[in-house]
């Protein structure tokens, strides 16, 4: 991997990405929370491609992060299950797993459609949170939105680790459950089909929604949550 970004041939690719989804500048923003009039500044060059605005547009687009950021292979490689990816394919996650403690993404856990494992594969942690009594295998994501509120404030961090037997839910435990095109935070709540579960939030201003387990392509169980205000 390039020690530089190369700032004009990303904003390069992001324009390309742009042109084969038929997004305005505007429409590109506002999938990535981003403010249009920085976005234009960093497709002219006037401000710097970030690691971070990488890692959102890898997340957020499902794009592969060797292409966007140093032009290798294709924009959008094969899809991958949660439990598909190989060891090979994450040195950066074990490589922050053994120096001890919790590492933190600036990733949100209710945007973007590719799978969290293959996120923790192409996305560096921003850094690391030390706290007892978490697995070994766990990892901090940012929660947006109000469908867990007051259990999840909106932008409070969650420890997640996947499940990597489905067979095994713990019935009222709170998950991030990763469907073909999102995901989303809720409780997991048993059906009376035994073929679908019951996604249910915690703010009554939403409804409970049915889903087919075979739809559910991942699954990480929420280990910790932390709502925390900056004053």
């Amino acid at each position: 991997m390039k020690e530089d970004l190369d700032n004009m041939e990303v904003a390069g690719r992001l324009r390309h990405l742009m042109d084969v989804k038929g997004y305005s500048q505007r429409r590109l923003a506002s999938l990535l929370r981003l403010d249009p009039s920085n976005l234009s500044k960093v497709l002219s060059g006037k401000l710097p491609v970030t690691e971070g605005l990488i890692n959102r547009v890898v997340a957020d687009l499902c794009v592969s992060k060797r292409w966007l950021r140093d032009g290798v292979g294709l924009p959008y490689d094969k899809p991958v299950r949660a439990r598909e990816v190989e060891l090979e394919d994450t040195p950066e996650v074990v490589e922050y797993a053994i120096s001890g403690g919790v590492p933190v993404y600036d990733v949100e856990a209710t945007a973007g459609c590719m799978s969290l494992e293959r996120v923790f594969a192409e996305v560096r942690p921003v850094g690391m949170v030390a706290m007892p009594d978490l697995p070994e295998d766990s990892r901090f994501i940012r929660v947006r939105g109000d469908s867990m509120v007051p259990r999840i404030d909106n932008g409070a961090y969650v420890a997640v680790r996947e499940v990597k037997d489905m067979r095994n839910i713990f019935w009222g435990q709170i998950y991030v459950v990763q469907l073909e095109d999102y995901r989303m935070v809720k409780f997991l709540r048993r059906h009376a089909d035994p073929s679908k579960v019951i996604l249910h939030s915690e703010n009554p201003a939403y409804d409970d929604m049915d889903v087919d387990r075979k739809d559910i392509l991942g699954l990480y169980v929420v280990d910790a949550i932390f709502n925390y205000q900056l004053r």
